[in-house]
C-alpha cells in the first residue's frame, strides 16, 4: 500500500532500527517505546489484520517473536517479556498492517497494563457465548 508506514519502512523509504530482517518478516525498534527495547514485528508484505494474514506468516511473525523475546532477554537482560497483537481501530491497532508488538520487561520498570477484568452475570452467559464460538471454529 503506498500510504502504509510500516511499509514505506519495508521498502526503505523511510529510515528505521533495523534488528532482523529476512524474505518475508522485518524487525525494527518502535519510535515510541512503551519500554526502552520495544520491537515490532512486521510482515514485509502487506496484511492488515491477524484475520486477513495467511496462516504460514502469521506463524513466522510469531517465531520470530520468540527470537526477539529471548534476545531481550539475553542482551538487554529482560526480566520478562509482553508479546502482543493489537487487531483492529477498537482493540487499539494504530498502524493498519500486521504487527507483533515485543516489549522487554523489568521487575523496576513501573510500566502498568490498565487491565480491569470485569464479570459475567453468571456462568450461563459464559457458556452461551462460548457456544457461539464454538459454531463457527
Amino acid at each position: 500500500m503506498n500510504d502504509c508506514i510500516f511499509c514505506k519502512i519495508v521498502n526503505k523509504q523511510i529510515p528505521a532500527s533495523i534488528i532482523y530482517e529476512d524474505e518475508d518478516v522485518l524487525v525494527f525498534m518502535d519510535i515510541g517505546p512503551i519500554i526502552k527495547g520495544h520491537a515490532l514485528v512486521i510482515s514485509k508484505e502487506h496484511h492488515g489484520l491477524v484475520t486477513e494474514t495467511p496462516n504460514e506468516i502469521l506463524a513466522k511473525l510469531h517465531w520470530v517473536a520468540k527470537r526477539v523475546a529471548l534476545a531481550q532477554m539475553n542482551e538487554l537482560g529482560a526480566d520478562g517479556v509482553n508479546i502482543m497483537q493489537n487487531n483492529g481501530a477498537a482493540a487499539g491497532q494504530e498502524v493498519p498492517h500486521i504487527h507483533i508488538h515485543v516489549i522487554p520487561r523489568y521487575a523496576s520498570d513501573g510500566h502498568h497494563w490498565n487491565w480491569n477484568p470485569k464479570k459475567y452475570e453468571n456462568i450461563d452467559e459464559m457458556n452461551t457465548l462460548a457456544e457461539k464460538l464454538q459454531k463457527h471454529l
